[in-house]
């Protein structure tokens, strides 16, 4: 009797297991794509690197094939790195940039041709930097301490998914060896600067360390009500705004915006490290910096060539960074809150999504004049809200933090 009641979860559970055999039939058969060159030779650097940095195994997991790379993502990498160690291999704490060579229009070429085409001289420079190392080096390199929580960090978001490779893991150990002469705790700075002077979206994740060096240059940021729209309704506090239905009666200046549903911030930047967080609405926002010089009145395009360097959301779900022509952003960087970083000396502005802690657009320009913090919105219900300096985000870390 008992028998015959249970017979209902016998049966699912045999053919349940007769389905699992036959995917691990399936899964055995199923042959791997073998790997290309490219593929190999990253494989063997990684290993290599792996030898020479000190304490540091987490480029363990591409050697032994749990994270294999595209072969595009290979060549572009072989690429740049060997154009940069042909230019110049030891980087100064003061200008750690180097000039490349046009990599990525023999990238393309390359690539035109059938993809593994005349990769031999890249590297062999790769190869020929590893040797010289490993012979000045015998006993390794210590990367640092900032760098180990880093690579931590890093190897962790990989894990959970957040990351689709290691490749950023490898690029600091890369600038951390290139630099050994530094100190130890300006490679991870040095590294925020290199990696975004790209605008690739693999490396976008920001480490906590480095987080937090940027959310120390955390200022106040005030709305000037002089500068703002008559449509616009601005709180006492000059930190929150949205449209109203009317406009105001407000003198109208040049130093006012009379088309563009804009402000400007109180006050201006000509130096220095500069951060501030703004919570933005659903459906049409714009944030950034605007040149001193720039044009507030009418209806002119706000983009770089009219000294705007801003992001823009229009209708919900066009995210674009407004260059000339404007560089559509994917649906999937569209945030919430929003957190802007201006380094004026290394001319780099920068937007990050801050609840996911991960780096959405950065403008590469150099500023020769005073900017002002820009702000726009043509939405009536929901404000836009500039949050207090002071306010930082809970760490990312699931239980205690990790790299506090």
């Amino acid at each position: 009797m008992m028998r015959e009641c249970l017979q209902f979860l016998i049966e699912p559970a045999k053919k349940l297991k007769i389905r699992l055999k036959e995917s691990r039939k399936r899964v055995k058969n199923v042959k791997k794509e073998p790997l290309v060159e490219s593929q190999l030779f990253i494989m063997e650097l990684a290993r290599e690197l792996n030898r020479i940095c000190q304490r540091s195994d987490v480029l363990a997991h591409i050697w032994t094939c749990e994270d294999v790379w595209p072969p595009h993502v290979c060549r572009e990498f072989i690429l740049s790195l060997a154009s940069m160690l042909d230019n110049k291999e030891s980087p100064s704490r003061d200008d750690f940039s180097v000039e490349k060579r046009d990599w990525k229009g023999h990238l393309l070429s390359m690539l035109e041709q059938g993809g593994e085409h005349d990769m031999g001289p890249s590297k062999r420079i790769i190869m020929d930097w590893t040797r010289g190392l490993k012979l000045r080096h015998p006993t390794g390199i210590w990367p640092g301490e900032p760098v180990l929580l880093m690579l931590d960090d890093l190897e962790t978001q990989w894990k959970r998914g957040r990351l689709p490779n290691l490749l950023s893991a490898m690029e600091l150990l890369i600038w951390a060896v290139l630099g050994e002469h530094l100190e130890k705790e300006a490679i991870p700075q040095l590294w925020l600067l290199q990696t975004q002077k790209t605008q690739r979206t693999d490396t976008c994740y920001i480490p906590h360390i480095v987080w937090n060096w940027i959310a120390d240059a955390a200022v106040e940021v005030y709305l000037d009500p002089e500068t703002a729209n008559p449509s616009l309704v601005l709180c006492d506090d000059n930190k929150r705004m949205r449209c109203g239905l009317d406009r105001r009666e407000v003198p109208n200046h040049g130093r006012r915006f009379n088309g563009w549903s804009c402000a400007l911030g109180s006050e201006g930047f000509t130096s220095g490290r500069h951060y501030w967080e703004v919570e933005v609405g659903d459906r049409d926002w714009r944030l950034g910096v605007a040149k001193q010089s720039a044009i507030l009145q009418g209806y002119k395009s706000l983009n770089v060539q009219t000294g705007y360097f801003t992001l823009r959301l229009e209708r919900g779900g066009e995210l674009k960074a407004l260059t000339v022509p404007p560089t559509p952003l994917p649906q999937s960087l569209i945030p919430q809150r929003v957190g802007i970083y201006l380094d004026y000396e290394a001319g780099q502005l920068t937007f990050y999504d801050i609840r996911r802690r991960t780096r959405i657009y950065t403008f590469n320009e150099t500023f020769t004049e005073k900017v002002y913090p820009v702000f726009g919105t043509v939405e009536i219900m929901k404000e836009l809200v500039i949050r207090p300096a002071g306010i930082r985000d809970p760490c990312l870390c699931p239980g205690q933090c990790l790299w506090a």
